[in-house]
């Protein structure tokens, strides 16, 4: 695996130089209010500037180990050479060109590049946009232009982004919906796992919509914001049966569990799914915005030229990061390093558990771990952040562990006594 850029200085995290937040912090925060839309949800007053590796340095100096990634965002940490070595190059020779209108040399490889990767059966494409949601959008159009079938089923507990077939399709939280009626028309959610299932035969199909109109079926193989939950292999077996006898077309939403985080390029390989449709993002662009739609031939041979396209979707930078991302991950090593540093970050998640009975559940894979908590997990986040440590949460009572790949097995047995220790002082508060 590349070695990363070496800090400015001999500080390593994590160091704090102020409480939380600092002076330069709350500052900043209340100048951000004055200008920023008031919808950004903003999970506690962070205020970062720069980071290294594992480590984010905030407008205050304070450095903290970070296990959220950008919110599964910066796979390669931060400022990895190799990434910035080649954004910076591209930049030079030039930043931007329509890949809707032109031919643009690195967008071709990149879709050849995620081909080879793909779990799609046969030959795979790819169009290439600036974000999950986007992918996810282009998947909802794929689907029904290569169908010619209207509804789309989802399952309770998913999020797939917050563009309006994408929220449409979101049922983690009520509050995405709220204000923004009616959603897109057509889509139909039943309860993730077997239940849902049943319900779909026994609901959905008998009562609501005949089978042969479903255009496709969207699953997360493991749901992020909702809990951090696989799907359970019976459920995939029979999602994977039902779309091959009624037609309907199989669309995977590997945005947040796919690419590596779970220590396979991606985790409907771990349950033998072939999908037809996918949903890429996140880790694609090592923290540069893009996103992909992955499809095989049987939906590609329904797409025309001006079906769907995008001004920035494709853009040279993104795809210049994403090359070198995909590079590091399946040739530099970087996916074995995430399946052996994830295997010892779930051994001293399941020693926390052992020894601290709020800890109700874990699940996940590779370096994507949800801590199902008796209390409110908001109150862990905060606690967390005090001791220098960044993590987030899902539901009232899950946290979510999403580290870059980049993490060290030296950083995992820093960050696992703070992470114990802000669960048992939470617990303890919860108790009194």
């Amino acid at each position: 695996m590349t070695d990363l850029a070496e800090r400015s200085d001999t500080r390593t995290a994590p160091d704090l130089r102020t409480a939380l937040p600092g002076p330069k912090a709350r500052k900043h925060v209340a100048f951000d209010h004055e200008f920023t839309s008031p919808s950004l949800p903003r999970a506690y007053p962070l205020v970062p500037v720069r980071g290294t590796g594992s480590t984010v340095e905030d407008i205050d100096g304070n450095l903290l180990l970070d296990f959220t990634a950008g919110i599964a965002v910066s796979s390669t940490g931060y400022a990895h050479p190799r990434i910035t070595a080649a954004i910076e190059k591209q930049a030079r020779d030039l930043i931007h060109f329509s890949a809707s209108d032109f031919y643009l040399p690195v967008y071709a490889e990149l879709a050849a590049k995620l081909a080879e990767i793909s779990p799609i059966k046969g030959p795979a494409r790819a169009f290439i946009g600036n974000s999950g949601a986007e992918a996810i959008e282009a998947s909802i159009k794929l689907a029904r232009f290569a169908t010619g079938r209207q509804y789309l089923v989802a399952f309770i507990g998913g999020f797939h982004g917050r563009t309006y077939g994408a929220v449409t399709l979101t049922a983690s939280k009520s509050k995405y919906h709220a204000g923004f009626g009616p959603m897109l028309p057509g889509v139909y959610h039943v309860p993730f796992g077997n239940a849902g299932l049943d319900e779909l035969e026994s609901r959905v199909f008998k009562r609501l919509i005949p089978a042969n109109e479903v255009a496709a079926v969207i699953v997360e193989p493991i749901q992020g914001e909702g809990g951090v939950r696989p799907i359970p292999q019976a459920a995939a077996d029979a999602i994977a049966e039902g779309c091959r006898r009624t037609g309907a077309l199989l669309i995977a939403d590997e945005v947040q569990c796919g690419l590596g985080r779970t220590g396979r390029p991606f985790y409907s390989q771990a349950l033998g799914l072939q999908p037809d449709l996918m949903a890429l993002g996140k880790a694609l662009g090592a923290g540069v915005p893009i996103g992909a739609a992955m499809f095989s031939e049987r939906v590609a041979a329904a797409a025309r030229p001006g079906d769907h396209g995008s001004t920035y979707g494709g853009n040279l930078l993104a795809c210049r990061a994403a090359l070198f991302f995909l590079e590091e991950l399946t040739e530099r090593g970087l996916m074995q390093h995430v399946a052996r540093v994830g295997a010892y970050l779930e051994h001293g998640l399941r020693a926390i558990a052992s020894r601290q009975p709020s800890v109700t559940a874990i699940r996940g894979a590779g370096l994507m771990w949800g801590l199902d908590l008796n209390h409110p997990a908001a109150s862990v986040v905060d606690a967390a952040r005090e001791r220098r440590l960044l993590i987030n949460r899902t539901s009232d009572t899950v946290v979510r562990l999403l580290p870059p790949y980049v993490i060290t097995e030296k950083e995992i047995d820093e960050a696992l006594p703070l992470l114990e220790s802000a669960i048992a002082s939470t617990q303890e508060g919860a108790q009194g």
